[in-house]
């Protein structure tokens, strides 16, 4: 390469990018839109900051971002800071601190870009921008309800066509296999086989720990955790056979809450396309109860691979084990980039090319109907072609906007 050579300024690190125009644009448009959205149901915004002490960003539920997260040494206080990689949980410390006076139930919203050590096979931007709500100090069931109904209502809002909740009980397998008594080798063995939706698995694997002498493989172990991948699918079905498992208390009262939370969304929202998967857990690192994610689907009706969001129920603040209190929460993230992929919205304003002697005052009235008004900086032959080049869609000739 010559010392001239100036081609590589323009090469970004893998998993970042800029955006250009018009995606920039529509970007800060329908988050704008998102946004407007959940104020209109009470949710207040708070904007946390890029970069926070470990302890705080890392304290509580926020253990679970650590591995995700970058770090780097403040040189002002000299202590370790981390780069947020969720946004979530710098809320939940925002409630529980700076707004821990204020009433319950708490409705909070953000919107922002958060940082991650390494992409995803499904996202593999590293930075990307969320807008998300969090629902703060209340463990009712309605609460589950409203941060899932209003995270439909609001993708709606900006043109998703066809959407899909898929809600979730991401520790209902840890308090299963634990009130079964289960070895810790077993419970990998049944994690692998649950992941992969193996039905056949389940009695390869509790003939072999019965064989080696585990008492608790049984033959109605076996059958509870096929029944739980018999339960993945639309809602009422599973929830159905959810209901005919026979479940230790724990687990019972956990898949009493989903169906509490299923009865809710059906009553609200009867077309709202439901399923459930009450073994999934993968990238719902903090939530403790029903969690669901957000797809959209496809003309026939099939889930894309792209997530439009996640959301769950969670405990906001630090543990007593870390000399603070905690309290129960629930709320959603969106994801733009995969949001922009799927919303149907344009942004707002046409370009209309003006031509140089136009008043400063007359702009302001084509902007005022709609226009996102491009002056022209000096004399030109044809207001056509010079509104193309710009890459506007209308063009001012003669005193009124002609589309080129």
């Amino acid at each position: 390469m010559s010392a001239n050579d100036n081609s590589h300024r323009g090469l970004l690190p893998p998993g970042l990018g800029d955006m250009l125009p018009p995606e920039a644009e529509l970007e800060a448009h329908v988050m704008g839109r998102l946004m407007a959205r959940f104020a209109g149901q009470g949710y207040q915004r708070v904007k946390p900051p890029l970069v926070e002490y470990e302890d705080s960003l890392f304290g509580g539920a926020g253990v679970a971002m650590a591995a995700h997260s970058f770090r780097l040494m403040d040189p002002v206080s000299q202590r370790m800071m981390g780069v947020r990689a969720d946004m979530t949980l710098q809320v939940a410390r925002i409630a529980t601190t700076r707004l821990k006076d204020a009433p319950r139930p708490l409705r909070l919203s953000y919107a922002g870009n958060v940082l991650r050590m390494k992409g995803s096979q499904l996202r593999p931007q590293r930075q990307f921008a969320q807008v998300g709500v969090e629902l703060i100090g209340s463990d009712a069931a309605t609460a589950d309800a409203e941060a899932v109904l209003l995270a439909a209502d609001a993708l709606l809002e900006v043109g998703v066509p066809a959407l899909s909740v898929d809600l979730n009980l991401p520790t209902l397998v840890t308090a299963l296999c634990a009130a079964l008594g289960l070895p810790d080798g077993m419970v990998r063995r049944l994690r692998r086989a649950l992941e992969r939706k193996e039905e056949s698995a389940m009695a390869r694997i509790v003939a072999d720990e019965r064989a080696k002498g585990v008492a608790a493989a049984s033959e109605a172990v076996r059958d509870v955790f096929v029944g739980l991948l018999r339960a993945v699918g639309p809602a009422e079905e599973g929830v159905a056979r959810l209901k005919a498992l026979a479940l230790p208390p724990t687990a019972r009262a956990e898949a009493d809450r989903l169906a509490e939370v299923v009865a809710l969304l059906r009553a609200a929202s009867p077309t709202l396309h439901l399923t459930i998967d009450p073994v999934e857990y993968r990238g719902l690192e903090y939530q403790d109860g029903v969690s669901f994610t957000l797809y959209a689907r496809g003309a026939l009706g099939e889930v894309g691979r792209g997530e439009l969001g996640r959301g769950g129920r969670y405990r906001a603040g630090f543990g007593e084990d870390e000399g603070g209190t905690s309290e129960p929460a629930t709320g959603f993230t969106l994801y733009m980039d995969t949001v922009l992929g799927a919303a149907t919205v344009e942004p707002p304003g046409k370009r209309l090319y003006v031509p140089a002697g136009v008043t400063w005052a007359d702009l302001a009235r084509w902007r005022a109907e709609g226009f996102h008004t491009v002056h022209g900086l000096g004399d030109v032959v044809d207001a056509r072609a010079e509104a193309g080049r710009l890459g506007c869609a209308y063009a001012l000739i003669d005193g009124r906007a002609i589309a080129i």
